[in-house]
């Protein structure tokens, strides 16, 4: 798969998003291969840095990762009163672990992450994210997700899913029987938090999935962050809570500026929390009415 041509790299061989395209100038291809999994490229960029794509889709660049990867971690633990024990799924390039274990509250992290491959070449290429695999609260299992939630029950207070896009091995993640092994996994009042996709280029899925993981949480809201190299330049994420009474719009744990600047946060805070889960009227309307 080479999708550089001319010097740009172009996601256009996507049915998730057909008849659109974003691109990229390349400086340098630094690495290209096939895993058991998928095909991985890592390439430095003229304006966004090192960038890691899977199967000709951008995962993350370095010039704007990080409002990704705080926001669907922070989401989820600043909604929980106690996030101690936290499981990760996907998430191979270490951000959102990175993140996890800066939260205060956090004791312990599990992961879980399907390719060994882009673990390593994380480490190798992508070392500001992959920092987040040396951090002791942190133990990475390579393997299925989905498989390995079958043998865990009421043992996570969070569970955050860091997946690619709905093809290829990330499929299972976005059905409703994964919200279900989740819910098992959680202890009571848990809280999940999953990459839930772009309003703009499929609000009907975003709705499917909120569906199914309301079938199994008492409370599901969607909330959006602003990723400039992501598709339509944002991204969402699907939130379910056991918690009957979830206020998603009020965090539980609110940071002072302080403590946000303590935490190296460069784009989440309580304000911002708030604001994420303020959507359209148009997408309001299809998604909760």
């Amino acid at each position: 798969m080479d999708l550089i041509s001319n010097g740009w790299f172009s996601e256009v061989q996507n049915e998730l998003w057909p008849g659109q395209s974003f691109s990229l100038k390349v400086k340098k291809v630094l690495h290209k291969e096939d895993s058991k999994f998928q095909n991985i490229q890592i390439v430095e960029t003229e304006n966004y840095g090192m960038c890691l794509i899977l199967d000709g889709i951008i995962q993350c660049t370095l010039r704007d990762e990080f409002s990704y990867q705080e926001m669907i971690s922070f989401l989820p633990l600043c909604l929980h009163p106690n996030p101690k024990k936290v499981l990760i799924v996907g998430g191979g390039d270490g951000g959102v672990a990175r993140e996890v274990v800066k939260h205060p509250q956090v004791e312990e992290v599990h992961q879980v992450e399907i390719d060994d491959r882009v673990v390593e070449l994380s480490k190798q290429y992508l070392p500001s994210m992959a920092c987040g695999f040396e951090n002791p609260k942190l133990k990475l299992t390579i393997g299925d997700g989905f498989e390995y939630m079958k043998n865990h029950s009421n043992e996570f207070d969070v569970i955050i899913t860091d997946s690619s896009d709905p093809v290829g091995p990330a499929v299972s993640l976005f059905q409703e029987s994964y919200y279900e092994l989740m819910k098992n996994a959680l202890k009571d009042g848990g809280i999940v938090c999953s990459q839930g996709g772009s309003f703009w280029l499929d609000i009907a899925h975003i709705k499917k999935t909120m569906d199914g993981c309301g079938q199994h949480f008492a409370k599901v809201a969607y909330a959006v962050t602003s990723v400039p190299s992501y598709p339509c330049g944002h991204i969402g994420f699907v939130i379910g809570s056991l918690n009957k009474n979830q206020v998603f719009k009020t965090p539980t744990k609110k940071f002072e500026n302080s403590e946000i600047d303590s935490l190296n946060l460069k784009y989440y805070s309580s304000e911002v929390h708030a604001s994420a889960f303020a959507l359209p009227r148009w997408v309001e309307k299809h998604l909760y009415e």
